[in-house]
């Protein structure tokens, strides 16, 4: 290997970070979450609550511990993306099988 350094920069947002994680696992631990994404346990829950917010994500409280469930059906955020929704996102990085879409 050579003593070229690695660009520091991702393609998603520590967002879309944790929402993947969500997806894949949706009985994480805001702990493991943080450690996953490599961010603090306090930046994990703050994006937690931010998708719980705007929709994306459901928290449910089983005894002691938090469930996730992803909303696959919610478009992106971005305008270059908004014709797309989470779940073909996710379909895509191979967390979920098929987005589901909402009848009309």
């Amino acid at each position: 290997m050579s003593d070229v350094e690695k660009p520091n920069w991702t393609f998603f947002t520590n967002h879309g970070h944790v929402l993947v994680c969500l997806a894949g696992d949706p009985d994480l631990r805001t702990r493991d979450v943080a450690e996953l994404v490599g961010i603090t346990e306090r930046s994990a829950q703050a994006i937690i609550s931010d998708l719980v917010d705007a929709g994306y994500v459901t928290r449910t409280k089983e005894g002691r511990r938090n469930r996730y469930e992803v909303h696959g059906d919610i478009p992106l955020r971005h305008p270059l993306e908004q014709d797309h929704t989470v779940g073909e996102l996710l379909v895509t990085l191979g967390r979920l099988s098929q987005p589901k879409r909402r009848l009309s």
